[in-house]
């Protein structure tokens, strides 16, 4: 598959690349370049039509990671600056590229969202379904409100799109090092390059057989044990677990 990478500049696009790679053509979207050189580069925002038409020609699908402004999900101060950018990346941004996606003919796609959608003072998280899109802050709202542009799409465009509600991505080093020196604040359960890709590219299968017009949700996290958060829709839809710290033994 030709695949997009919208913001694959960052940690997450920049984690996963080595893995995706070996199955598919990809391309990046970013304002910065890859630090992977083999990479096919456009030079852009998600936001600027005219790049996001130029990166997507030729492509068969898309993951897009941009995100602005990340907040955790605990309090609800951000600033006048904050809340335009994480309008303009997250909602408007996203719109501009399903609408350019569905207009050329690119119909599948999976958009990294983030727990922060949620209040994140729970201790359990029973469904994607069941918890409400209660994040206080403007990043867990405006990523919140792009779901809703998923499913709009979907609804309306016959798109096929996962939303993956992804929860302390990290690189494999700051795996470890976060797994044996956990930083200080609420307890966050890691999630690790590999079981990052392993989930995109369990998605990216799941697309080539989903059908049309189909928008799903998952909560992808390093919670090995399902002690936070239950991700059974993930193991039956996708047959994707995450399993970094027992294969790493951390």
């Amino acid at each position: 598959m030709n695949l997009l990478l919208v913001g694959g500049s960052g940690l997450v696009g920049t984690a996963i690349t080595p893995y995706l790679r070996k199955h598919h053509s990809l391309r990046v979207l970013d304002l910065n370049a890859p630090q992977h050189d083999d990479v096919e580069y456009v030079e852009g925002s998600i936001a600027d039509p005219e790049a996001v038409r130029c990166a997507m020609n030729g492509m068969d699908g898309f993951i897009t990671m941009a995100m602005k402004g990340g907040q955790g999900g605990f309090d609800r101060q951000h600033t006048m600056e904050q809340a335009i950018d994480n309008y303009t990346v997250n909602c408007l941004g996203h719109h501009v590229l399903l609408l350019t996606a569905f207009e050329m003919g690119v119909s599948r796609g999976i958009y990294t969202g983030t727990m922060s959608v949620h209040n994140r003072h729970r201790t359990w998280y029973p469904s994607e379904e069941e918890v409400p899109l209660d994040g206080p802050n403007v990043y867990g709202l405006t990523k919140g409100l792009t779901e809703e542009i998923c499913r709009y799409f979907a609804r309306e465009y016959d798109m096929s799109l996962l939303v993956y509600r992804i929860t302390g991505p990290c690189n494999r080093a700051m795996f470890i090092d976060r797994i044996k020196n956990p930083p200080g604040g609420p307890k966050l359960y890691y999630t690790d390059e590999e079981d990052m890709a392993e989930a995109y590219l369990a998605g990216l299968r799941f697309l080539d057989q989903a059908g049309e017009g189909r928008c799903e949700v998952f909560f992808i996290s390093g919670d090995e044990d399902c002690e936070e958060m239950n991700m059974a829709k993930a193991r039956e839809l996708l047959g994707w677990a995450p399993s970094a710290r027992k294969k790493l033994g951390v």
